[in-house]
């Protein structure tokens, strides 16, 4: 079975969740003989030289029009189609623009449609973006009497009203000629289109349900391969950094972007570490928002806390490195704004390590406060504080809910599992499909 996927962004250089969860699900597919047919835009939107494109170049080998990411990516020699795209916006800034490309913007592509079209063999479409984009996926299963599913990662309804605003701000502040092409392409009804909708948590999939009776509205978890996260991997973090020894390690993975909300725990920061002489704040996470990130760093500096707080910049996942801050952590923090499923979570259970999270839909369906983890409201620090306390000076009680996470971990999230979840209603829509034309 050959499936077209279709992402918005696939791009070492800034990876995010996302990109981990599609990547796993991949792994997941081909071990139920599904191949995944992936489709993804040129790094850096329109292929143009930049940083980004840079560090493409570093982190991917070409292969005629087509790029293999390395196994540290990957675990598989998965074959990535890459497409051209543009913002279609008229007076903004070129940083803006970027922007739009890394996160949240509303892309369109030229050479999309008649790339999905002319794809052979192929059972059934699934798109891992809104917008424009998935506006195309779903013209082309239409087109071609194909099975359309899409998959919401990022929140669609499920999401705070502050970053809705936020994400369309740059929009507004020029004229957007790419909606001519959105009514072309009927992207607003994409839900509509859909054979099938998966959704990362309950919050989501609920809201999805309610607006669109009688649609079917599937809750998809992420998964992950334990196996890595299982073995010691402490000396691989220790070597590359070695500010880590002997201190009460507090680690925070992410993008650097505002939606992360990196800030909140920087700014909470001095009162961990007057509390708790010994810990350090280890921050890891690609950067996605320039602006953002140099106001971190400046944040760092006059709070006087930068020989306290570590930024590592991006690393792969299943890097060791990573794995190994991940076990060497007395607990992972997770301050988002909004987070649609925690992909973390489960990555740091798997490693024996204790999670401490905001509220957000995703943590709440994973975390159950004071059983397996922590919650806590960015409104009110002390709840925060009362976690860190609790975790850092109970071990018993540290080692206690890490378990317990690590068995819903093993129980519910293994990457097979879930991926044969995902080929099951595949067939069932690929047949409904068949059945459906031989009655016609």
């Amino acid at each position: 079975m050959r499936v077209i996927h279709l992402l918005r962004k696939y791009d070492p250089a800034e990876w995010g969740g996302t990109e981990t969860a599609v990547q796993r699900l991949f792994a997941g597919l081909r071990q139920q003989n599904v191949t995944p047919v992936m489709y993804c835009p040129h790094v850096n939107g329109n292929g143009a030289q930049s940083a980004l494109a840079e560090s493409e170049k570093r982190n991917v080998r070409a292969v005629n029009h087509r790029h293999v990411l390395p196994a540290s990516l990957n675990g598989h020699s998965n074959e990535i189609k890459r497409f051209k795209t543009c913002v279609p916006v008229w007076g903004i800034s070129r940083q803006e623009k970027q922007q739009l490309i890394a996160l949240g913007g509303n892309l369109m592509s030229f050479n999309l449609l008649p790339a999905l079209w002319r794809e052979p063999d192929v059972a059934l479409v699934h798109t891992h973006t809104l917008g424009r984009l998935g506006g195309i996926a779903s013209a082309v299963a239409r087109g071609r009497g194909l099975p359309f599913v899409v998959s919401i990662h990022g929140g669609l309804l499920d999401l705070p009203p502050a970053l809705r605003t936020s994400f369309d701000a740059a929009s507004r502040r020029g004229f957007d000629w790419g909606k001519i092409f959105g009514l072309l392409l009927r992207s607003r009804r994409l839900i509509e289109h859909a054979d099938a909708v998966l959704a990362c948590n309950l919050t989501e999939a609920e809201l999805l349900r309610k607006n669109h009776p009688g649609k079917r509205i599937e809750i998809q978890p992420h998964g992950i391969p334990v196996g890595p996260y299982q073995q010691n991997h402490r000396a691989a973090a220790r070597e590359a950094f070695p500010q880590i020894r002997g201190r009460d390690v507090l680690l925070c993975v992410g993008r650097i972007d505002p939606v992360k909300n990196q800030s909140w725990l920087v700014t909470h920061a001095p009162e961990i570490f007057r509390i708790h002489p010994e810990a350090l704040l280890v921050l890891v996470g690609a950067c996605t928002n320039a602006t953002y990130s140099q106001s971190l760093e400046r944040q760092i500096q006059d709070l006087g806390i930068g020989h306290r707080v570590l930024m590592t910049g991006g690393l792969p996942p299943g890097d060791p490195r990573l794995i190994g801050l991940i076990q060497e952590s007395r607990a992972l923090l997770l301050p988002s704004l909004s987070e649609t499923f925690g992909l973390v979570l489960l990555e740091a259970w798997a490693a024996g390590t204790t999670v401490i999270s905001s509220r957000t839909s995703g943590a709440t369906a994973l975390i159950r406060d004071g059983e397996n983890g922590w919650l806590f409201d960015l409104s009110d620090p002390r709840g925060f504080h009362q976690a860190i306390s609790q975790t850092l000076r109970n071990p018993g009680l540290r080692d206690r809910l890490a378990e317990s996470g690590r068995e819903l971990v093993n129980r519910k999230y293994d990457i097979l599992s879930v991926a044969g979840s995902v080929k099951q209603l595949y067939n069932e829509l690929i047949e409904a499909k068949h059945a459906l034309r031989h009655s016609t």
